[in-house]
């Protein structure tokens, strides 16, 4: 199998990405590396001259956005209708750190 990286550069990689690799993660992680580039190589064969890159495969797909306008909502007491707890117009739910009784 040809190298494509080096031990090296995946060492370099890791303390990039800040991944903490030991050095059996490391041979395998190069290993695997160039066995998944080795594995992309038969698309190099297709001839691609005059192709035009492309960023979505649907074409001229865009996002679609509405203006961001103000609509009527629910008041406070609706929303706090069903509220099982409430508190100054507030949910009131049990702390998750500790310090409450809610």
């Amino acid at each position: 199998m040809t190298q494509y990286v080096t031990e090296k550069d995946v060492r370099d990689m890791a303390a990039y990405a800040r991944v903490g690799l030991d050095e059996r993660e490391l041979v395998q992680m190069t290993e695997d590396l160039n066995s998944i580039i080795d594995t992309l190589q038969p698309i190099r064969q297709f001839n691609l001259e005059g192709v035009e890159p492309t960023f979505h495969p649907i074409g001229s797909l865009s996002n679609v956005m509405r203006e961001d306008e103000e609509q009527p909502s629910f008041t406070q007491d609706e929303a706090l209708a069903n509220a099982p707890k409430q508190q100054d117009g507030s949910f009131l739910i049990p702390a998750i750190l500790g310090g409450g009784d809610a």
